[in-house]
Order: C-alpha cells, then structure tokens, then sequence
C-alpha cells in the first residue's frame, strides 16, 4: 500500500489523521503547521512551560521534555507516524547527543514511518565556489558542521536498522521578512563591511515559507536515507546579496574589506560563513520532492507580500 493511503477505509477523517511530531517546533516548525493545518494531528516536543498555551493556540498538543535529558523522551515513543526533527546539536563538542537520545527513543516501540533530519549545506565545508550535488564528499570545516554530520549519520542508521525512511534535507541561510533576524536590515544597517569582490564567497538562502514546505513534502515523498539540497535558485555572491538588499531597504550599501582586514574586524563566526563558497544544485528537490519554489531568489523574498521591504 502506498505511504500516503491510509488502511482504515471509510472511518470519520478524525481516526485517520497523521500524527505528526515536531522536535524544535520554532519559526520553521510552527510555518509548516500553518501551512498545512488540521489535516494531521500536531505534536511537538518543547522543554520550555512558557510555550504551552502558544502550542495550543496553533493547534499543536505540546508534550514537555528536554533533548538534553533522555529520560523525560521515553514518552514520545510510538506516539507519531511522522517525526520532523529541526533542533540543532548542542553547542559544544563534535557530535550530536541529542539526535542520539531521539532515535533510541524511537526504537522502543513502533517506529514512525518516516522522519525527516533537517541538517546544514555546511557539512560540505568550502568547495571554493563550485556547484554541489548531494553526491559530494562530506568535508566540515567546524565543529559546528561536524555535529551535523554525526546527526546526518544517526539519522541514517537508525532509518536503516528499523527500514524507516529518514531524509536529510540540508539548508542554507533561512530569511524571511516575517522572521526574527530574518533580514540583513540591521546588519547593513550598522554598516559591517562585507569581502572586495576578489576575496568574495557564493553564498544560498531559502526562504522559510519554501523550507517549510519542503520540510512538508520530504515528509512524505522522501527516499530512505536520501538526501535533499532544499535551496533556492539566487546565484550571488555574499556581498552582491548585501547590497542587493541594501538597494531594496534604501540603505546604504555595505563597506567593501579585503579579507585581511575583515580578520581584524568581524567576529569569529562571521568569518566563518566568509570563508566558504559554494553554489547549491537544488533539482532533486525539485524533481524528487516535487518542491516549487514561492520564492525563487532573494530579490523576490526580501519584500513583504504587499511588496515592501
């Protein structure tokens, strides 16, 4: 029987909803149940009190526990057909014990039939400019990254041992104009300097709307253990897409530093996205997942829907 059919007929649809659980049920999270609504029954893992009321504000039934304690998951255990996991690693260190302590949870009862492991396009460190399909050799450059991977691995044994398809979707810079951060307005607006265009970096970005329904849709249409570049077509530079945005806020655009100088001046982990430069291939999540973009560059993105910045 198909994966998306369900076995119980003619039952009143109430009986026959998914249930679907959210782990790091944040902006993306909270987008996807939006979008999608009360076709599936909603639940998400938080470990914070302050979010309950909220949850169940947007139809979600919250269940209280904390990644970082294992004991207080045992009860997600057989509770969703299908599991969407957005909360990062922890941190510090170079592997991800919370993706770890999930899927033993899973494991203890009836495994989900599919889970979906949103990861980074940062496991593929710098690939100095050049184009990148989800066949490229893995190469993190940070701890950051390498907590990834090690989630990625997890994810995918896990899938294999229980013959539970578990989809990687590998994301880029999320930005929304609805989305806390979610723009360069006030970065530009404190005119960080970006890279002269001969130390420049290709940099992706998808907007959350679009990640939020390929989230969806990998969900359901997603190969065992396969991977997705959920990415959108902008083919820019770093500091082509700040002044970009800049124009479009009516800012000035950002100062231009050799990377010498930009050393002296930026913190650590903006240096770090500066320093690699890759261009995304997104067409298996276009023909696999079947993922059409809203959005399809950030020109069209960085503006509200009335067409403001």
């Amino acid at each position: 029987m198909p994966s998306n059919q369900s076995p119980l007929g003619a039952l009143p649809s109430r009986f026959r909803r998914q249930r679907i659980l959210v782990i790091g049920c944040g902006d993306v999270g909270l987008r996807v149940v939006r979008t999608v609504g009360a076709r599936v029954q909603w639940r998400a893992l938080t470990s914070s009190p302050d979010r309950v009321s909220a949850f169940r504000d947007s139809g979600v039934l919250p269940l209280q526990g904390n990644l970082d304690r294992p004991a207080t998951l045992r009860r997600l255990a057989g509770l969703a057909d299908r599991v969407l996991y957005l909360a990062p690693p922890p941190s510090e260190g170079w592997t991800d014990p919370r993706m770890a302590a999930m899927t033993r949870v899973l494991r203890l009862r009836q495994p989900p039939q599919a889970l979906v492991y949103a990861s980074t396009t940062g496991v593929y460190g710098d690939c100095q400019g050049q184009w990148v399909t989800e066949g490229r050799a893995l190469a993190p450059q940070t701890p950051r990254a390498q907590r990834r991977v090690h989630a990625e691995l997890v994810a995918r044994v896990w899938g294999r041992a229980t013959g539970t398809p578990a989809s990687i979707v590998r994301i880029p810079g999320i930005y929304a104009p609805d989305r806390t951060g979610g723009t360069p307005r006030t970065r530009l607006e404190k005119g960080t300097p970006v890279l002269q265009a001969e130390d420049d970096v290709y940099t992706n970005h998808i907007h959350a709307d679009d990640l939020a329904a390929a989230c969806w849709r990998a969900l359901w249409r997603g190969a065992p253990q396969r991977v997705y570049n959920v990415s959108d077509d902008t083919r820019l530079k770093m500091g082509d897409y700040f002044d970009l945005a800049a124009d479009l806020y009516g800012l000035p655009r950002p100062p231009r530093v050799p990377r010498g100088a930009a050393v002296e001046q930026l913190p650590v982990m903006l240096l770090s996205f500066m320093s690699e430069s890759r261009r995304m291939d997104n067409s298996r999540m276009k023909s696999e997942l079947g993922v059409r973009l809203r959005y399809p560059d950030v020109a069209t993105g960085l503006v509200s829907p009335s067409g403001t910045p």
